[in-house]
């Protein structure tokens, strides 16, 4: 596998992203067999991104402008997220925050044991009173990705575990869409979906492979493109929902709209 900076990661991160939010956003109308390799596609980006995010951490020169810049596109893109996911709960931007914050205070708590206490808190947040977006798992993907000492290992095993993780929600899944005993209340998901969601941890693996090879240089700057494209894909994935008429209005009635 050839060697690959960190501009043509982000690429491959970014179209993973817009594949799997496109089977979400156009469910109603997505054959499965197309749905599988794109949903698949999707579990490429988080774990390139929490790498990325951890890269940004360490070599920023004002982490302040940097988390408010994250804040502040997490927030535009917030006023499209219910077309895509017909839900509410805090995009993954907002998951990133809670990661750096975990970062920070691992970094500066010296007392061990009272970190992974505070840690834990952190974890229960995104679940309490809204759900993040990867929530625990996103948090300990980037902790991990921070923590692991052997370069190799670090770039490798987040994505491994939050690919097995996310593999074991969608299997629960699938388990209890089926078991009419079993409440399951998972916004904007159905059975099929839940179980075209289990090709996820295809993509987390290849993203190991990815960022395994990956070359440590640079490339060309994409410092805003990122920050730019997420809220504009969700309103350009979730217009073309809302016109074709498969959005579920449940989440505006939600938000009083």
């Amino acid at each position: 596998m050839p060697k690959l900076n960190a501009y043509q990661l982000k690429w491959i991160a970014i179209i993973g992203m817009f594949f799997n939010h496109m089977v979400i956003a156009w469910w109603p109308i997505m054959p499965v067999g197309i749905s599988i390799p794109l949903y698949a596609a999707g579990g490429l980006t988080f774990p390139i991104l929490a790498y990325f995010v951890v890269e940004g951490y360490r070599h920023t020169s004002n982490l302040k402008k940097y988390m408010l810049r994250i804040f502040i596109f997490g927030a535009i893109a917030a006023i499209f997220h219910p077309l895509v996911f017909s839900s509410i709960f805090l995009n993954i931007m907002f998951t990133i925050i809670m990661g750096l914050i975990s970062l920070i205070l691992y970094d500066k708590m010296k007392i061990r044991p009272l970190f992974w206490v505070v840690f834990v808190i952190l974890c229960l947040l995104t679940l309490i009173p809204i759900q993040f977006d990867w929530a625990i798992i996103g948090i300990i993907v980037i902790l991990l990705s921070h923590i692991i000492r052997d370069e190799t290992k670090r770039r490798t095993v987040p994505a491994i575990v939050g690919g097995l993780f996310m593999l074991l929600f969608s299997l629960s899944g699938v388990w209890a869409f089926n078991n009419p005993k079993a409440y399951i209340d998972i916004p904007g998901m159905d059975a099929t979906l839940m179980l075209v969601s289990t090709s996820f941890i295809i993509g987390c693996i290849f993203a190991a492979l990815l960022l395994k090879n990956y070359s440590g240089e640079r490339g060309r700057k994409m410092k805003w493109f990122f920050y730019v494209f997420y809220p504009l894909h969700l309103a350009v994935l979730g217009g073309v929902a809302w016109a074709m008429g498969i959005v579920d209005y449940s989440a505006f009635r939600i938000l009083g709209l």
